[in-house]
């Protein structure tokens, strides 16, 4: 069964998003020793660096993807037929 670019552009959506949250809390320090001024948060990380984040979901949800992908050709990881039944 052939997998649409639709299905295939979902499944990277889904690992991008996933990398995503798993890569935004890298790098942040919790320690801060003295009160916000400007307005932010107590948690806000000083340098948030998303664009070095979200370079790094980018990459590393392009090789999960690959890996996804490899194992629902192989077979080891099917998707569901989600077709209408014929009548």
């Amino acid at each position: 069964m052939p997998i649409g670019i639709v299905t295939m552009l979902g499944v990277y959506i889904i690992c991008w998003w996933t990398v995503l949250f798993a890569v935004l809390p890298l790098g942040a320090s919790q320690e801060r020793h003295e009160p916000p001024t400007d307005g932010a948060q107590w948690g806000a990380p000083d340098k948030p660096d998303l664009k070095r984040k979200f370079i790094t979901t980018t990459w590393v949800s392009a090789l999960l993807w690959l890996l996804v992908m490899g194992l629902v050709y192989v077979g080891w990881m099917p998707l569901p037929d989600l077709t209408p039944p014929t009548a």
